[in-house]
């Protein structure tokens, strides 16, 4: 089999597309058995099916990112579509890309459609609001995923709408008469604008198929003024490629992005993909040189390119889209090789791929790993009330009836023991729910939403900078003191179960490791990456602030408050799992040693009526044990299964072979 690293990109997709599908297989295999097996709860139901939406939902998104006229849409033709006998996006002079617009497969269920929201929209809050609201968008079928409408479909993201320079400014963009700074008035003083804010494609295709999302971006001035680009979809995004053409070298305007939207995200997070792709150097195929000049030439501009950027001349891609296009269309593999687009696009699978792999893996194992110990813990309690029944029984044969009272008296002394302590337990129980509640109200996303209202009422009445600021510091300062207060909240909860698990560990030898305590430091990481990104946007000296500037704080503010409510959102849900799963071993042992310990009085006071009980019910607990260790067993095989289809080591099924053996005393 040809190694992973020697695949192309869509070969690579590819791999990639059943890496999740056997992941999901053994998920679901596991899933089965352990509700078979009664070894599933319902918080460990929800997770693995949270964890399976998860991986069926789980998109891999590229990001393309120039000005106008770099062959963005050229090179997504050329790397994801030249299966079709022609272009899918538009490519062509002049502007083909007025509003970002991502390129995934229909929801599970779904018909292909094209979803705009029409610019106009800007007033009424941020795209990532107003997703959840289908009334606000224009929504229209694709009749089928073919080439003729799907280029009909791309048309509608080159459409634009003539306004008056007031509304132009409403609707947060900037006006520079020059067109240099801003888009240029007309002659008749209305200005172009793009007619949608957002759209949204979805159409049936493999690759899209296997989760692949593709985010094409307008150029400068439209970027500009869809914040959500800046906080949310570029900085999530897998990877990002930043097109410059070889005809036009680097522009101030080129600068103006880089400096602006691509690199802030590798500062933020270098393990994210960023490329350089320096397109059209098929414009230096002159025929006059031979093809060490060019190579040379080429070269050379790679590395004024780098020196601008501030990056070496090897992680600047030169290549041709166009010419790679032609030659795969064509079936011209040597265009395609002289295209230099295969030497890229094993870059991009290099960096891309095994990231997202090791993330996904890493996420899942998580869980898997949480539940399976959880099924172990409980098998290996039940094997060891078990043995301990057995060698109480045992040591009866041959006994006389006071002995056997004698016995009997103990396990009651140890049920009376064991209820005494859960008096306490209820008690520490009533105050962990009232701790838990107090948690979840830090993080609760409504009352968020309530004072990012209030702060973008106070900052809509503000004429200055200076207020505009004051609001946000305020809304920022709140967002730390909600999570630093959950923090401490979470911190109190884990040292109160501590104490209690190792109170009945010692106390009553359940078989119990103290829960894992919660940190919120990866939202509060989010929460100040907002602030540096909006701080970065947003920011000017104390004076009058003008209606385009307004309009587009405003709007940056409304992004920010989204984003922080999904966080706010994402850490609420994540403690409320937190709080389930910390409790829930605890609960789940004592209610087995509750069980265990009535069968244990049970069986002694069987005997204690007629010694004839004595060999039936050990034939029957040792039938119990075996059975046992086969589930322990069994358990081990699925750990083994779904931690090879991670391609992570098994740290679960080791400490499966490190349990005492079924006839050790425990």
């Amino acid at each position: 089999m040809q190694a992973e690293n020697e695949l192309n990109l869509i070969d690579q997709l590819a791999v990639y597309g059943r890496f999740r599908e056997r992941v999901g297989e053994t998920t679901e295999q596991l899933k089965n058995w352990l509700t078979e097996y009664n070894l599933l709860d319902e918080y460990g139901e929800k997770r693995l099916e949270r964890a399976l939406a998860r991986l069926h939902d789980e998109r891999l998104t590229v990001a393309f990112v120039a000005e106008f006229s770099r062959g963005k849409s050229e090179l997504i033709n050329a790397i994801f579509f030249s299966d079709f006998p022609d272009r899918v996006p538009p490519s062509s002079a002049g502007r083909t890309t007025m509003c970002p617009t991502e390129l995934r497969a229909p929801r599970p269920g779904g018909m292909p459609r094209i979803s705009l929201l029409p610019i106009e929209t800007a007033t009424l809050g941020s795209v990532a609001e107003l997703r959840r609201n289908t009334e606000h968008w224009v929504i229209n079928p694709i009749a089928e995923s073919n080439l003729h409408s799907l280029q009909e479909a791309f048309s509608r993201v080159r459409e634009t709408t003539r306004v008056s320079e007031e509304e132009c400014r409403q609707l947060g963009f900037a006006i520079d008469a020059n067109g240099q700074k801003g888009l240029q008035p007309g002659s008749d003083g209305m200005v172009e604008v793009p007619r949608w804010r957002h759209a949204i494609i979805e159409f049936d295709h493999s690759l899209l198929a296997q989760g692949l999302v593709i985010l094409d971006t307008p150029g400068l001035n439209a970027i500009g003024a869809e914040p959500e680009l800046t906080f949310s979809l570029l900085p999530s995004a897998d990877a990002v490629l930043f097109i410059l053409a070889a005809d036009t070298g680097v522009t101030q305007s080129d600068l103006a992005i880089w400096r602006d939207y691509v690199r802030p995200r590798s500062m933020m997070d270098s393990k994210r993909g960023q490329f350089v792709v320096l397109n059209k150097i098929d414009s230096l195929w002159d025929g006059l040189r031979d093809d060490a000049a060019i190579d040379h030439e080429i070269h050379q501009q790679a590395e004024i390119v780098g020196g601008m950027l501030g990056l070496p001349a090897s992680q600047i891609f030169p290549l041709s889209a166009q010419k790679a296009l032609v030659g795969r269309i064509q079936h011209q593999p040597e265009l395609v090789s002289k295209s230099r687009i295969e030497v890229f696009e094993r870059a991009l699978a290099h960096d891309m791929l095994p990231t997202k792999k090791q993330i996904v893996a890493e996420n899942l194992h998580a869980t898997a790993s949480e539940i399976i110990n959880r099924a172990r813990e409980t098998l290996l309690l039940e094997q060891s009330n078990l043995q301990t029944q057995l060698g109480e029984l045992e040591g009866l044969r041959g006994k006389n009836h006071t002995v056997i009272e004698y016995m009997m008296g103990k396990i009651v002394e140890e049920k009376n023991r064991f209820d005494d302590g859960l008096k306490k337990y209820y008690a520490v129980r009533s105050v962990f729910s009232a701790q838990s509640s107090k948690l979840l109200a830090s993080l609760d996303a409504t009352t968020l939403h309530k004072e990012s209202q209030r702060v973008r009422q106070q900052m809509f009445k503000s004429i200055f900078s200076r207020g505009l600021r004051k609001s946000m510091e305020g809304f920022f300062a709140w967002l730390h003191a909600a999570l630093a207060q959950a923090q401490r909240d979470a911190g109190e909860i884990t040292s109160m179960l501590d104490a209690t698990y190792k109170r009945f560990a010692t106390d009553h030898n359940l078989k119990l490791a103290p829960p894992v305590g919660f940190s919120l430091r990866r939202f509060e990481r989010e929460i100040r990456r907002l602030r540096e990104v909006y701080e970065r946007k947003v920011s000017g000296s104390f004076f009058l602030v003008g209606l385009e500037q307004r309009v587009l704080t405003q709007k940056f503010f409304d992004t920010v408050a989204s984003q922080a409510r999904n966080t706010f959102d994402i850490a609420g849900h994540e403690a409320e799992q937190w709080l389930n799963g910390a409790i829930t071993p605890l609960e789940s042992q004592i209610r087995e040693h509750q069980l265990q310990l009535k069968r244990r009085l049970d069986g002694v006071k069987r005997i204690s009526e007629t010694t004839d009980a004595l060999e039936p019910r050990v034939t029957e607990l040792e039938t119990l044990r075996e059975s046992v260790q086969q589930r322990l067993l069994r358990l081990t095989e699925h750990a083994e299964r779904i931690y090879q289809a991670l391609g992570l080591e098994d740290s679960s099924a080791q400490n499966a072979q490190n349990a005492p053996a079924a006839d050790t005393p425990t």
